[in-house]
């Protein structure tokens, strides 16, 4: 993709697969989502993760997974919250960009 990645899309892009998640998703499996839409490396998601759980926006606990501790994040109320704000405002966005790219092509 051409177009720059900022910190807030990252964070409404991490949240929306969480939030997808019941019982919440390990790291691996959420870089695997994100890297289905988007290029983005591990590096580059891990910081988004600490960010959100620091803003209490995610919570994490730890699950026995092949005889392993394997790291779950889960979407808290407030990451729920943002998240609806994120969606409302990605509306809003798209259909102004929409507008301008799409209608004037001939």
């Amino acid at each position: 993709m051409i177009f720059n990645t900022g910190a807030a899309l990252l964070d409404a892009i991490v949240l929306a697969i969480v939030a997808s998640e019941t019982e919440g998703t390990y790291g691996y499996k959420i870089t695997q989502d994100v890297r289905s839409v988007i290029e983005i490396s591990e590096s580059t998601l891990y910081p988004v993760l600490r960010r959100l759980l620091k803003d209490d926006c995610l919570e994490v606990y730890d699950k026995e997974h092949g005889g392993r501790n394997r790291r779950y994040y889960k979407i808290t109320e407030r990451g729920r919250r943002q998240l609806t704000l994120y969606q409302s405002e990605w509306g809003n966005y798209i259909t102004k960009i929409n507008a301008i790219l799409l209608e004037t092509c001939v």
